[in-house]
């Protein structure tokens, strides 16, 4: 989808309390943010509304706590990481709403920026509980949705507000939807989808989409497994999901008919089991014997697949092509990691497992646009309608 929702350029926020729900879902280590990626991705929109005078009310979920407020969840750790990287003080509301968030809102001077607690301590936000969102809105004049990561779903703090303010998207979700959209709606040939990861059922939806839209689909990891399945072709101890073999046939029938190339690793590295000191064999072929699993794609899948990648007008990259986490078993990933990161064509890369493999092999900077979000951009991917941009306003 081409982005046609209002911005944050288009709002007038001078003087005006904003409410933005922001994607602050960062992991926490021993009480302190851990990664702060999302926390940066959110500073562009944050400091465009403190430059224009702007008195900003930030909402974000952390983790799953169940509606119930829970300490290991609390916002505290990020607001304290935000004060450091805003180079002002973030305060953190003790609650999400109620009177002690309202009237610290209340309190902020034009420039000053509020986080309140964790969303997802209240019961109402995942099931867009009206009234949550009616208390929600009250807080501020306009609201900003930056929060891609969960722009795919109708919670209270997006859609919900959103129906009751003027609402505007934020820099970082603005981008997100342009750059991710572009892919499909107007890539540069040929196109190169590769895809990665463990389940066919995580990315079905991706790869009909893409069979009548790329050039070249190519797929790793454990995803392989079910389209060797469905060939008939031996897996040993492989992880298999076995639901995944009646689609993967079905993108195997469907692939034949379209003009779109679906390319299946041709050679494979293997290992006794999945842990770094296992025993580890390369496999010229792709039929695996029992008492060993694949871990890996092999050299010859790896060096043909950067080929592909390397002649390539838009590349997108989601999901690793093999075991990385482990040092042995990583060389596949790292040769389609360094073939992303070199290529001359546009290149986007999503799914936290690739982004964590751009980040081991020091290659994030070299790739256009590395997302944000899981699941949001597969399902902008697949074609969807994203709740979170949908109850923006038009444009």
């Amino acid at each position: 989808m081409a982005f046609d929702r209002a911005c944050l350029r288009d709002a007038d926020v001078d003087g005006r309390t904003v409410l933005v729900r922001a994607d602050l879902n960062v992991p926490l280590e021993a009480g302190q943010v851990g990664d702060d990626t999302r926390i940066r991705a959110a500073l562009p929109t944050i400091r465009d509304l403190v430059s224009r005078n702007a008195r900003v009310v930030l909402c974000s979920h952390l983790g799953r706590p169940g509606g119930i407020p829970a300490r290991e969840f609390s916002l505290g750790p990020v607001a304290d990481r935000l004060s450091e990287l805003l180079g002002t003080e973030v305060e953190l509301a003790p609650e999400v709403v109620g009177d002690r968030a309202r009237a610290m809102a209340a309190g902020l001077a034009p420039g000053e920026v509020l986080l309140l607690e964790n969303t997802r301590f209240e019961p109402g936000e995942t099931d867009n509980d009206p009234e949550l969102a009616r208390e929600l809105a009250a807080v501020a004049d306009l609201f900003v949705n930056d929060a891609f990561g969960t722009a795919h779903r109708a919670h209270a703090s997006n859609a919900g507000v959103a129906a009751l303010l003027p609402a505007y998207a934020g820099m970082l979700l603005e981008r997100e939807v342009s750059n991710l959209s572009a892919v499909a709606d107007d890539p540069d040939r040929p196109l190169v989808v590769v895809l990665g990861g463990a389940k066919v059922s995580d990315k079905i939806g991706v790869i009909d989409r893409f069979l009548e839209l790329a050039d070249q689909i190519l797929i790793g990891g454990a995803m392989c497994f079910p389209f060797y399945r469905a060939r008939g072709i031996a897996t040993g101890d492989s992880l298999v999901e076995e639901d995944g073999i009646t689609l993967a046939a079905g993108a195997l029938e469907k692939a034949e008919g379209s003009g779109c190339e679906l390319c299946l690793p041709v050679d494979l590295s293997l290992g006794r089991e999945f842990d770094p000191a296992t025993d580890r064999r390369d496999l010229d072929g792709v039929e695996v014997p029992d008492g060993w699993m694949g871990l890996d794609i092999g050299p010859r899948s790896a060096t043909g697949y950067a080929g592909r990648i390397a002649a390539a007008g838009t590349v997108l990259w989601n999901g690793p092509m093999g075991a990385f986490e482990l040092d042995q078993f990583d060389s596949g990933t790292r040769t389609v990691a360094e073939a992303v990161a070199g290529a001359a064509g546009f290149t986007v890369v999503g799914g936290g497992d690739s982004v964590a493999a751009l980040a081991k092999f020091g290659l994030t900077d070299r790739v256009d646009w590395v997302s944000t979000g899981g699941g949001a951009s597969l399902e902008l991917l697949e074609g969807r309608p994203l709740p979170g941009v949908e109850a923006l306003k038009a444009a």
